[in-house]
């Protein structure tokens, strides 16, 4: 599962490093990452004392790539639909923060991994994009973006690294303790790794 979110995030990031014709997709995916980069270079947000300026700044463009919402939704599967809209509503913000922390963690840590285009697909409101990660060791990785047209937005809803997804990956774990447990003790859970660290930058 680290490996899975540490893969997604670091492709996210590194998919201005690509060289292919791209649509509108990839162009706007490609803009938000561009401006994440410029936040890593920013020497004056490079000190450990602007860290989270720093963090708030990544996670603003991680809002403007990511549909968290759909992703919630996608995530809980048929639970959705037995939620309330309070409790929806909490569970985007819980599960938002879930993937903005490792996004932020890993962006952090991005240390010039290449990643080329391999191509993008579109079909109605719904497009993909496939790239592949170039890791330090030489090993290619297959890395697709699935996205949904929004407004005037090409917005991402999941992530599949090596042919595993990401929501999915979520979507069994979630599952398992709904089955198990309550939603009360997912949220339990959710808060709790959210005060391991610390919270919303």
């Amino acid at each position: 599962m680290r490996r899975l979110q540490a893969l997604a995030a670091a492709a996210l990031l590194l998919v201005s490093s690509g060289a292919a014709t791209a649509g509108i997709p990839t162009d706007q995916l490609r803009a938000s990452v561009d401006h994440v980069l410029a936040v890593l270079q920013d020497p004056a947000l490079k000190p450990e004392a602007k860290a989270a300026e720093r963090r708030a700044a990544i996670r603003h463009d991680a809002d403007a790539v990511f549909d968290f919402t759909e992703m919630a939704r996608r995530a809980l599967g048929r639970h959705w639909q037995e939620l309330n809209e309070s409790q929806q509503r909490e569970f985007v913000q819980l599960f938002a923060d879930l993937l903005e922390r490792a996004y932020v963690t890993k962006i952090e840590k991005y240390s010039g991994e290449k990643i080329d285009y391999v191509a993008e697909s579109v079909e109605g409101d719904m497009a993909t994009v496939k790239t592949q990660i170039e890791t330090k060791q030489g090993t290619p990785v297959p890395i697709d973006y699935r996205l949904l047209h929004k407004g005037d937005r090409w917005l991402v809803y999941d992530v599949l690294v090596e042919g595993v997804s990401l929501v999915l990956n979520y979507r069994t774990q979630f599952d398992h303790i709904l089955q198990t447990s309550s939603y009360d003790e997912l949220v339990r859970r959710l808060k709790a790794n959210q005060a391991e660290y610390g919270g919303r930058s």
